[in-house]
């Protein structure tokens, strides 16, 4: 199945629906890469900073990773909106179904992977992790400045 843009599912906390954006993709490394370009260009679009997007892009990327590595969906659903002029949300859902929240690993200096969310929390204001009512997994979240 090929990534597709979905109608706005309404759950990100938005002022208006022309400021949300919703890819839906398949739960592979190559959706990932789709995710950050397609998010990128709607973050362009949406005349957001560059530094902005690159920090987006780059959460969009971590989080979608996270949900192709560690749950077993098929399907992920990603998410933008400007919350408000100084705020992006940023969320990627999973079909997780187990409950378990996300857990820390501590990488070694040479493992070429387990940083993600470490990533996720030194450039999100916020992030967190709740059950999704979109799909019934996992919805990740993290919230971003604007730079407005």
């Amino acid at each position: 199945m090929s990534p597709h843009t979905t109608p706005s599912p309404q759950l990100l906390d938005v002022a208006s629906p022309d400021l949300a954006h919703w890819l839906e993709l398949p739960a592979h490394r190559s959706g990932v890469r789709v995710a950050r370009h397609v998010m990128g260009a709607q973050l362009a679009e949406w005349g957001l900073p560059e530094s902005v997007r690159d920090d987006a892009v780059l959460l969009v990327s971590e989080l979608a990773t996270n949900g192709v590595c560690h749950t077993p969906s098929a399907r992920l659903l990603c998410g933008v909106g400007i919350v408000d002029d100084r705020c992006l949300r940023i969320e990627v859902h999973d079909h997780d179904y187990t409950g378990g929240g996300l857990s820390r690993c501590e990488p070694c200096v040479d493992d070429e992977s387990g940083r993600g969310l470490f990533i996720v929390q030194a450039l999100a204001d916020t992030w967190g992790v709740d059950r999704s009512a979109l799909t019934g997994g996992k919805a990740v979240w993290a919230m971003l400045p604007t730079g407005r």
